[in-house]
């Protein structure tokens, strides 16, 4: 993420960022040490996406402070 954006990882504090899904369950996190987009926990298609040949999941990351 740091990278797509062009930031330093000492730039993006802990509180500074959220990752935001739909609904109830969050399905995305940031990894603690390295800060990369990492699944928060297992993802079960036929639960999520049943009867649908395409299943995307979207999630939204905020960062606070400037950049």
């Amino acid at each position: 993420v740091a990278k797509d954006l062009g930031l330093q990882l000492p730039a993006i504090h802990d509180n500074a960022v959220r990752v935001i899904s739909k609904g109830r369950t969050q399905y995305f996190a940031l990894h603690g040490k390295t800060r990369h987009l990492v699944t928060a926990e297992r993802i079960d298609r036929e639960q999520v996406c049943d009867h649908v040949q395409r299943c995307i999941l979207r999630c939204e990351l905020i960062l606070e402070g400037e950049m």
